[in-house]
């Protein structure tokens, strides 16, 4: 009997999303205070063994001094005449800034408990930013600081696809519609975004100018491994020379095929999905200009999905 239960209860729960816990609003309320343990959390994610000097880079000779959160280095390398003094703050996306680092932290954990983005016009009714402008500023900045710079390439089973983002050519003003020629994003004015993803790992996705087989072949050769197991694709001609580098297989859905065994582009394409969702839903323009930072937002959540530390993990790469 209990364990028809159990297996009942299994059965009802197979479908339940399993989360991974993260900062909550209350946890954050109680972490944040005030302006001195914002600083604090942040030099401890920067120096967890101690202050080093963001000019050289050493630990050694680095002494504080009377200012709150500032010290000086005393290395001959840093030394022109004085000794170097800097803050907690030198050397990330938050120097000289003369907004609160707790408005910062506020922009900061609303973007990654935010699963399909928000806006910085949501964000600036949401904590009082002062304009506008100042919002979409520091939500670019923060943006910014969540590219990854310690990129490994992908292995195991790898899916590649390309796809579009913009606005469709019927919806566009008739004097735009004009400046469009030929074929493919050209024609339609949109912006070509290419991505490849590890089955139950990471995702890596950039702007590209065209998909020719030299684009898309050099884009893959520069995030896949040569030990992957499969490169998955659609049959776009441009991946027809992936064969002479990589295990490659393609699914065709123009015959109507959409997986065989393990060949498939599902989990890329959904990746493609909740981007586009978040653009049509949250942002509902994104510019070609401001993309690579959307880009860099999406693929930081998404690789760090189950994180229990992302925020600590994004205050780090700031």
């Amino acid at each position: 009997m209990l364990r028809y239960a159990w297996d009942m209860a299994k059965k009802r729960n197979r479908h339940v999303p399993a989360f991974t816990l993260q900062m909550t609003l209350p946890q954050f309320e109680r972490m944040f205070p005030d302006e001195d343990s914002c600083r604090a959390y942040l030099m401890n994610q920067r120096w967890p063994k101690g202050v080093n000097c963001p000019r050289c880079g050493k630990p050694d000779h680095v002494y504080n001094i009377a200012l709150p959160w500032k010290w000086e280095c005393s290395n001959p390398e840093c030394r022109s005449g004085n000794a170097y003094r800097f803050s907690v703050l030198v050397g990330t996306i938050f120097e000289d800034t003369k907004i609160p680092l707790r408005a910062w932290f506020w922009v900061l954990f609303l973007i990654l408990t935010s699963k399909k983005g928000i806006s910085a016009l949501q964000i600036h009714r949401t904590i009082e930013t002062g304009s506008y402008r100042t919002a979409f500023y520091m939500c670019h900045r923060l943006r910014a600081g969540l590219q990854d710079p310690d990129f490994r390439q992908l292995m195991g089973v790898v899916e590649v696809d390309e796809t579009y983002i913009g606005g469709k050519q019927e919806n566009r003003h008739w004097k735009d519609r004009q400046k469009y020629h030929g074929g493919g994003a050209a024609h339609t004015g949109k912006t070509t975004v290419i991505g490849a993803i590890a089955r139950k790992g990471n995702v890596v996705c950039q702007i590209i100018e065209n998909t020719t087989a030299e684009t898309l072949s050099g884009f893959v050769e520069q995030t896949v491994s040569e030990k992957v197991s499969l490169v998955a694709t659609d049959e776009w001609g441009g991946y027809r020379d992936l064969r002479h580098f990589f295990p490659h297989e393609v699914v065709r859905h123009s015959a109507g095929e959409y997986v065989r065994g393990e060949v498939h582009t599902n989990n890329i394409e959904s990746f493609w999905s909740l981007l586009k969702r978040s653009v049509i839903g949250t942002y509902h323009h994104v510019s070609k200009k401001y993309l690579p930072l959307y880009l860099n937002e999406f693929q930081f959540r998404f690789n760090n999905r189950e994180n229990p530390d992302i925020f600590g993990e994004a205050v780090r790469g700031c």
